[in-house]
């Protein structure tokens, strides 16, 4: 097949790489890559959220089926354009992709399907949510509604930290019209895990369970980042939950979007909280609970679940955008994989840039993966920074600490000044 995927990052090499695994021979373009990319894709002159130059190049070029890595083009309705033009894309249309560009959408769809989440109210007026926060108590969780790269909530241990994190999005407009309106919501006690379904807007296939690490410094310390690390599997996730995952949660979801006349295709992915044993539960009383939902395949939880995807991965996607899928497309192989980021110094906050990269021949050598997220190459071919989220490197083994010591050796071959990561990835599950 001729592929054409949209978006820069981790999760976009870690497609593109997965494709070119296939049996059979793809021919793949990137819109618009990054330096990793380009040894396997044909990179594009053409922004991810470029609605306009994708569909543009997709009507001259007609490739068999379009992959959307970001959710900001498909809340653009790039696959929406790209229907009008006559090419399958994977990824849902704009309406279905509001599951993760407003939370307060989400919120009333999960409650309309009957989903187990966490109670929450939506406000604009910062005294109004400031007002409603002894309802909720202490710890609570304030969510900007709309897209904010992974950034736009907060877990507040305090009064005041809520009512600061309700005046940086109602007031100081931090997160500009993401922030607009604001949820307040109650806090969901237990062990954060991620399940990406793929769904052709009828049937759902479970890709395998994983998890991230949002938080900056090891022991999940420090602010929100779009992701550290991963993991697959998450044993948090066991093989009992899984049939309650798809019937109670993802099922009644896409059902609940069909009646209102959106039929989802892609990834539907459900970050989710489990309640131990014995734990407090959420009033919804299961300890099973969506904390939110994402419109696409998860960074970097794609790095750690892609490697142990089996079959011709091409097919299955082609199949659910299309309407065809089955469960046969999707195999599973045993064993785990572990993804750590390596982050440009300053990141989460504002991040250097173009820091010369050395290492990474010696870090393939050692068999682990590395994935580009945020690199550039220079005229003279040097691969130098670009972003705050630099490479996802991926480990793989017979088992999770196998995974995990293969990812960092191949981390510890790749310098550029400054880098950090966190060296506990995993280490619940360890």
């Amino acid at each position: 097949m001729n592929i054409l995927i949209i978006g820069s990052g981790g999760r976009e090499h870690a497609i593109a790489w997965r494709l070119a695994k296939d049996a059979v021979h793809h021919t793949l373009f990137m819109a618009p890559g990054n330096a990793g990319t380009s040894a396997i894709a044909t990179n594009l002159a053409i922004g991810a959220e470029d609605v306009a130059g994708i569909v543009a190049w997709a009507r001259e070029n007609r490739p068999d089926l379009v992959v959307v890595g970001p959710e900001a083009p498909l809340v653009k309705g790039v696959v929406d354009a790209l229907a009008e033009v006559g090419i399958p894309a994977f990824g849902p249309c704009a309406a279905g992709a509001r599951m993760e560009g407003s939370k307060q959408f989400a919120k009333d769809v999960m409650n309309a399907a009957g989903v187990p989440t966490g109670r929450a109210k939506v406000f604009t007026d910062p005294a109004a949510a400031k007002a409603a926060l002894a309802e909720f108590g202490l710890p609570v969780v304030i969510k900007a509604d709309g897209l904010a790269a992974g950034k736009g909530v907060v877990v507040a241990e305090t009064t005041a930290d809520a009512e600061a994190a309700i005046d940086d999005m109602l007031v100081a407009n931090k997160f500009g019209a993401a922030g607009a309106e604001v949820l307040v919501e109650e806090f969901l006690d237990g062990e954060e895990c991620s399940i990406l379904a793929m769904t052709d807007g009828k049937e759902v296939v479970l890709l395998p369970s994983s998890q991230d690490h949002k938080r900056i410094f090891d022991g999940d310390k420090g602010p929100n980042t779009g992701g550290m690390g991963a993991y697959s599997p998450a044993p948090v996730v066991t093989d009992a939950m899984l049939p309650e995952i798809k019937e109670r949660i993802i099922k009644p979801v896409v059902e609940e979007l069909a009646k209102r006349g959106i039929t989802y295709r892609g990834i539907l992915y459900a970050g989710l909280m489990i309640t131990p044993e014995g734990g407090k539960l959420a009033k919804s009383g299961s300890r099973v609970n969506v904390v939110e939902f994402n419109a696409r395949f998860g960074d970097p939880e794609t790095e750690a679940v892609l490697p142990r995807l089996d079959g011709d991965f091409a097919t299955a996607l082609l199949h659910a955008a299309t309407g065809r899928l089955a469960q046969s497309d999707i195999s599973v192989k045993p064993g785990s994989a572990a993804t750590v980021i390596i982050a440009s110094g300053g990141y989460p906050g504002a991040y250097e840039k173009g820091k010369v990269v050395a290492g990474l021949d010696a870090a393939a050598a050692t068999g682990a993966t590395v994935f580009h997220c945020g690199t550039k190459a220079t005229p003279e071919g040097a691969i130098v920074t670009a972003g705050g989220r630099v490479f996802s490197v991926t480990g793989e083994g017979s088992t999770l600490r196998e995974a995990v010591d293969a990812a960092y050796r191949a981390v510890d071959k790749i310098a550029f000044e400054n880098s950090f990561c966190r060296r506990d990835i995993a280490h619940r599950a360890l």
